[in-house]
């Protein structure tokens, strides 16, 4: 639609008007009811060879990007979340440091960038959300969108419980010292002890588990809710109703904060880290290259995974933010520099991580040092002998070189004996082995580390914001995702909907703040997600690259972009993309055969994490999210398939205009071919004042009279450019 289309040239202009006027005019009286009556326009099918911007909303109609750096800065937030933080640095220290980056870079380069490029191109092209994305490209794999929005749903019905913990962590870091800094004290009538769970554990394992989750021993027991997550789960569902009720109108102001936020964080985090003691043995420990484990099949498999769930690929919400952008868009700069961006803020997030780490080591070796040197104080003169000790050692003060140098000569003399000592290596690369992720990292070591930062609740108010606003971001695209297939196909009120999909969600959400509902967390996690969107993707890229066509697709590209995208693409998209998550599938698929569904529960007797089987109704479930996120795809299949389905289901749902007024007035330039709209009158018998098809003319790409490419739905009245036609005839 040319941007100039609001406008009519004045000599157009004056003949539309009093053509409509005299048509209005000259209607008969007894036709009342026909100036109040509707043009029902029903069942009008798309063309696939015309332009799909023509039949699509209008770029006034439909919403659009303020900027590209609104759009960027949205993208960046969907693909950068949590997982960048908590995901990739557990991955990089648990498989080989370093060399963990060189699978990934070529794993992002051989199906990262090609399927975010090709999800952000048939999102800008089709300018549809995904269900209409796919109905578009082949109507019995219409089933991909909604399958798509169900992975979204399950997804953020427990990604916004994380949002709510963080919120809660938040909220309680205002205080000095922080309320996780130490061990409570309980008191009886005749004594103070220590918290007896918490003794065993560490201060911020306790407050994670017992305060802030108070998490039960086993999924089975529900125990009711935990009344104070419950308010900050609706808190945050809060904040995600009220940025995305107005669609990207609301949502890509907060983008603004929401995606920038988080990098001016972590840069504070990384110079405050540099800073401290030890933090050059984490990053040090980070960029050192295990190259053995990098030829382990299980280092690739995790590294394709983590670049898939990256860039949220397969949710929608990629499909949906290229929607509203231009059709002539460059999106393959789009996806390369967000892929890119990505990239480099996990290497980021992972050099804060490691460097907090490292400081957080070197903490937890000198307790050891100091705790053991007291075990060797007490052994002197019985189990150990004091000429054991080198002279210049003061075991009132051991650094770790003297530390590390006195056991060993202990345990070269009591070589048998060495293990009844009970005494530790007290390594920092030990403690740097000890790989944590998830919430591990962010609710127990990250939070243990920032006691010992000076001004630590500054620090950990810093840290949670940036939590809650990289979990922001990744919910309005998760949102989106849902939000707008459902708006494009039903044609209801985005507002309403968006009301309507939060408070659902919150209400389902109330499983996961009962004392069990961390482990409903980590099995949606598990199982809601990973199986499904692999296999909504596979389905995305073969629907493109073999039903659809790859000749065709790059035919729409060089359109869109200007220019014929690399050939590259052509062969990622056609061979090995396929191929290599059809590996990635098979690989998951025997990994879960190979584990049966466990989940890790915390014992409050032995304050320590157990390894625990799910129930039979727990296993149920587990299958049951799989199978209802995949079902959408074979349903709609056999729909089509036996026709129980109209074709025309996945185009333009029928609507009603008034009869005899301007839709829009809209000027086409001079080489545009305008059309009217031939309707009847709702008089049984009474003939239509409007002409016959012979003054309308037919678009070039063979479309039907009735079908005119203004307005949303390709309908509206405008006069034909037919300079040879006296104004008397109309």
């Amino acid at each position: 639609m040319p941007k100039n289309s609001k406008v009519v040239k004045r000599d157009l202009d004056d003949d539309v008007t009093e053509s409509v006027k005299d048509l209005l005019s000259n209607e008969d009286t007894c036709d009342d009811a026909f100036k109040k009556s509707s043009l029902i326009v029903s069942n009008v099918r798309e063309d696939k060879d015309r332009d799909i911007e023509e039949g699509s909303l209008s770029d006034e109609e439909r919403p659009a990007w303020n900027s590209k750096l609104q759009y960027i800065l949205a993208q960046v937030g969907f693909s950068v979340g949590l997982g960048n933080v908590w995901r990739f640095p557990y991955l990089c220290q648990k498989n080989g440091g370093g060399a963990y980056l060189v699978p990934y870079l070529i794993l992002l380069i051989l199906i990262g960038i090609p399927l975010f490029f090709l999800e952000l191109a048939v999102g800008q092209r089709i300018r549809r959300g995904s269900i209409g994305v796919w109905n578009y490209v082949s109507p019995h794999l219409g089933g991909i969108g909604f399958a798509s929005c169900m992975v979204c749903f399950f997804v953020a019905l427990y990604y916004n419980v994380i949002i709510a913990w963080s919120l809660f962590y938040f909220s309680q870091s205002f205080q000095q010292p922080l309320p996780w800094h130490e061990c409570p004290l309980v008191k009886n009538k005749t004594n103070t002890y220590v918290e007896p769970e918490c003794e065993k554990s560490s201060a911020t394992t306790f407050y994670w588990y017992r305060v802030a989750l108070d998490i039960s021993d086993s999924i089975a027991d529900s125990e009711g809710l935990n009344w104070r997550m419950s308010v900050c789960l609706l808190a945050a569902w809060t904040m995600v109703c009220l940025a995305m009720i107005k669609g990207i109108q609301s949502s890509g102001k907060v983008m603004y904060f929401s995606s920038l936020f988080p990098y001016v964080v972590l840069i504070c985090f990384l110079v405050r880290s540099l800073l401290l003691t030890g933090s050059v043995d984490g990053i040090r420990h980070m960029f050192t290259p295990k190259l053995e484990i990098m030829l382990e099949a299980k280092v690739w498999r995790e590294a394709a995974t983590q670049v898939f769930f990256a860039l949220g690929l397969g949710f929608g919400g990629v499909i949906a933010f290229s929607s509203f952008n231009k059709r002539d868009n460059n999106c393959h700069f789009d996806a390369v520099l967000v892929s890119l961006i990505n990239f480099f803020t996990s290497v980021l997030a992972t050099l804060v991580v490691f460097a907090v780490l490292g400081f957080k080591a070197n903490i937890m070796n000198a307790k050891c040092i100091t705790l053991n040197a007291k075990k060797i104080v007490g052994f002197l003169g019985n189990e150990i002998s004091p000429d054991l000790i080198p002279p210049h050692i003061d075991l009132s003060n051991v650094s770790a070189e003297d530390y590390t140098q006195m056991i060993e000569i202990i345990r070269g003399v009591k070589e048998s004996d060495f293990s009844h000592l009970g005494l530790d290596s007290c390594s920092i690369e030990d403690e740097l082995n000890k790989a944590v992720q998830g919430t591990g990292l962010a609710f127990i070591a990250f939070t243990e580390a920032m006691t010992h930062f000076p001004a630590s609740p500054f620090w950990s108010v810093m840290f949670f914001l940036m939590l809650v606003n990289l979990g922001l971001g990744s919910m309005f695209g998760t949102i989106e995702g849902i939000i707008t297939p459902l708006v494009d196909t039903f044609k209801v009120r985005k507002e309403l909907l968006t009301v309507g999909c939060c408070v659902l969600a919150f209400s389902i959400g109330l499983l996961f703040v009962q004392r069990s509902g961390n482990y409903f967390v980590a099995m949606f996690d598990d199982y809601s997600a990973t199986l499904p969107l692999l296999v909504v993707v596979i389905l995305e890229n073969v629907a493109v690259a073999w039903v659809y066509g790859m000749d065709k697709f790059f035919e729409d590209l060089k359109d869109m972009l200007g220019f014929s995208p690399f050939r590259f693409y052509y062969y990622m998209w056609k061979y090995i993309t396929p191929l290599v998550l059809l590996v990635l599938l098979m690989a998951s698929l025997i990994q879960l055969g190979m584990t049966p569904p466990t989940y890790s529960a915390w014992i409050e007797e032995l304050a320590q994490e157990r390894s625990r089987s799910y129930p039979t109704w727990g296993l149920a479930m587990c299958v049951s999210l799989v199978v209802m996120a995949l079902l959408p795809v074979p349903v709609v299949l056999a729909l089509r398939y036996f026709n129980l389905l109209d074709e025309s289901a996945g185009g333009f749902s029928s609507v009603s205009y008034k009869k005899a007024r301007i839709i829009k007035d809209s000027a086409a330039p001079d080489d545009d071919n305008a059309s009217l709209i031939h309707a009847k009158s709702p008089c049984s018998e009474a003939p239509s004042p409007v002409p016959g098809n012979n003054i309308y003319r037919k678009q070039s790409a063979g479309l039907d009279a009735e079908i005119t490419p203004n307005g949303r739905y390709g309908i509206g009245y405008l006069m034909a450019n037919m300079p040879d036609m006296p104004e008397s005839d109309l």
